[in-house]
């Protein structure tokens, strides 16, 4: 197994390997050029993303400056997927993302990591696991997802949490490390924040 069938195998490689820095590089060239476009070429950034992710679906929306290991090379994203500015994936292996899902600020979703044996850093080595995240998740401003997690459907991860572990589908999880604080519920159907009432009347995706 050369150094490139490494990456997506979870077993530990040299990042710096010449055959992988040359593609990587092509990658970032590209995500340069994205972070460079105008407010108003929505067309050209919505082709770019075509090109330089491995999926993304209709209506995604990525606020530059935008910021990814391989410029979304391994980046697997639904449709209708909204990502607030400085938006990090650490795209070494492959990360996953449902449709209607959000992101805030300065979320960092990370596939890469490192070994604690420090004569294994001397040398660069590197491994990686994938990120899977569900359809219609809330992902908070400063949110840090590393290597290997799983957050199912509906999901909502709240600002500045370290997630480290699996989080399941339909709650609300916070803190670090991230845990479930409590299942969505009936009173998120009335309540959209603290004493505010939703007015279901008023709102076309309720009628």
């Amino acid at each position: 197994m050369n150094q490139k069938e490494k990456m997506h195998s979870g077993e530990l490689y040299l990042p710096g390997d010449a055959e992988i820095m040359a593609e990587q590089t092509i990658c970032l060239d590209r995500l340069y050029d994205f972070n460079q476009t105008r407010p108003t070429e929505q067309e050209k950034r919505e082709k770019m993303l075509g090109e330089m992710f491995a999926e993304i679906g209709e209506g995604c929306y990525i606020e530059p400056p935008f910021h990814a290991n391989w410029g979304g090379r391994h980046c697997h994203f639904g449709k209708y997927v909204y990502a607030n500015f400085n938006l990090t994936l650490v795209d070494d292996t492959h990360i996953y993302v449902g449709d209607y899902t959000m992101f805030g600020p300065n979320v960092v979703v990370a596939t890469a990591g490192h070994p604690i044996l420090p004569e294994l850093r001397e040398k660069a080595y590197q491994y990686n696991f994938p990120v899977c995240i569900g359809k219609n998740c809330w992902i908070g401003a400063e949110v840090i997802i590393v290597p290997g997690v799983t957050i199912g459907d509906n999901t909502v991860i709240g600002a500045g949490s370290v997630v480290t572990k699996d989080i399941p589908s339909n709650v609300v999880a916070v803190g670090n490390p991230c845990k479930v604080l409590r299942e969505i519920n009936d009173h998120d159907k009335e309540y959209y924040f603290k004493d505010r009432k939703i007015d279901h009347d008023t709102l076309d995706m309720m009628k």
